[in-house]
């Protein structure tokens, strides 16, 4: 059922129910009224009628008595009988004039009508007079006071309840509304606002339903653009991903060329040049020595050539594995600064996968030589463990550590190491140690390389 049905048969049953109590204090009332009337009528017209014709007929006898009667009429309220000695009615007043033909319901008047009261007088010569109450004028009344009274309250009872109706319609008007307005919501139009309803009441919940609407509009767009920049960061990953894959393709196709092909050719222009220069000396000292110049230039070239191999990838990694490119790595930087004390400690499975064991040589790789070049250590320790199903790769020098302005936007070596070793599931940190220096550790998850 409607709230609006609901509060009208409230209305309705209210407005009855006022109008039954007002009729049935009215209807006490009323009886309270006739009673009291009919009885004081009575009493007062029994009295005087006994006496005066008492006095009537020890002056004139019965028929003295007859003729007052005669004249004396209707009695409002009272039937008058005068009956002689031996009991016949010699006179009985007349009939009511006053709404004559009419008369109240037997059930109206049963409730109504109190107990008639009746007085007999003795007279001189043994007639009788009786005095009775007669009610049925009274109850007439009183049963058209209640019929206007009934008619007054079913006009009021409809006037009442149609304006308590329209009253009650113009005042949910605004609920269809609200209810559209939900349903709006509902079925994703957020951008939906209520306009200004009528009543306090509604007004207030017009208000706060629009800055309900307008936050979850707000929430749902920060949602939404929450979503699109993760995907944008999640494709832009995987982007940074393939780049670096392809990165490390070419890389390892370069320092493969680098060592196959133009190692050969500078080996092979040493050979040539250390030749011409052990057979053309002879003959001409400048050719020697030109030849002398050449074969060292080649040597240098041939020994940077074969110290860039290893940064732009570990050749040995296929061959040889983690642990041995790891310390040819140290071996070969502890040539380069031998006034640095360099330690590798490694507990690592032989059974890593390529890209963990890529992962791993770049952490220590980019944490040695930041040390070396940047941070003026006197030492360098790596460590290589597994530590409860997952394996902790850690670089720490005692140099003069981080500068304040370290984290800065760059350092894209660092964030590229922290983008692959998440990609493997695993965490990376650096920082400055709290004995000094710094500290690079990366975790990686023992299953990643499997």
């Amino acid at each position: 059922m409607k709230l609006r049905t609901r509060l009208n048969l409230v209305v309705a049953g209210l407005t009855a129910t006022f109008v039954i109590v007002l009729l049935a204090a009215e209807f006490q009332s009323t009886r309270a009224s006739i009673r009291e009337e009919i009885e004081a009528a009575n009493r007062v017209a029994a009295q005087l009628l006994g006496r005066l014709a008492s006095i009537y007929s020890r002056e004139g006898g019965t028929e003295l008595v007859l003729n007052f009667l005669e004249e004396l009429g209707r009695v409002r309220a009272n039937d008058i009988i005068l009956r002689s000695a031996m009991g016949e009615v010699l006179y009985h007043s007349p009939p009511p004039t006053y709404k004559a033909g009419r008369s109240a319901p037997q059930w109206f008047s049963s409730l109504l009508a109190p107990n008639v009261a009746r007085h007999i007088f003795l007279l001189p010569g043994g007639s009788q007079l009786v005095v009775q109450a007669e009610v049925s004028r009274a109850v007439i009344d009183a049963w058209d006071h209640v019929l206007r009274l009934l008619a007054l309250s079913g006009v009021m009872l409809v006037v009442a309840n149609g304006l308590a109706f329209w009253l009650i319609k113009r005042a949910l008007a605004p609920f269809p509304v609200i209810v559209r307005g939900l349903e709006r919501i509902e079925s994703g139009d957020l951008a939906f606002r209520l306009p200004p309803l009528a009543g306090y009441e509604a007004h207030a919940i017009g208000a706060a339903f629009n800055q309900m609407a307008e936050a979850v509009e707000g929430k749902v767009l920060a949602e939404r653009k929450a979503r699109e920049a993760e995907t944008r960061l999640e494709e832009r990953r995987e982007l940074s991903r393939v780049v670096e894959q392809r990165l490390e393709e070419e890389r390892r196709l370069i320092a493969h060329e680098l060592h196959d092909e133009f190692g050969q050719s500078v080996t092979a222009i040493r050979s040539l040049a250390q030749a011409i220069a052990t057979q053309g000396g002879l003959k001409d000292p400048q050719t020697g020595e030109a030849a002398r110049l050449i074969s060292d230039e080649a040597a240098r070239l041939y020994d940077n050539m074969h110290g860039l191999i290893p940064r732009l990838t570990p050749l040995s990694l296929d061959s040889l594995g983690l642990a041995a490119t790891l310390y040819n790595l140290v071996r070969d930087w502890q040539r380069r600064y031998p006034s640095v004390a360099l330690s590798l400690e490694q507990d690592v499975p032989e059974d890593l996968g390529p890209s963990v064991a890529l992962a791993l040589y770049r952490v220590v790789q980019e944490g040695l030589i930041n040390a070396l070049r940047h941070a003026q250590p006197s030492r360098v320790d790596i460590k290589l463990e597994l530590n409860g199903g997952r394996i902790v790769a850690s670089v720490r020098d005692d140099g003069k550590g981080l500068p304040p302005d370290w984290s800065r936007p760059g350092h894209f070596g660092l964030r590229g190491l922290a983008d692959r070793i998440e990609h493997l599931g695993g965490t990376f940190s650096v920082g400055n140690h709290p004995e000094g220096g710094v500290q690079l550790m990366a975790t990686v998850p023992l299953g990643a390389a499997r």
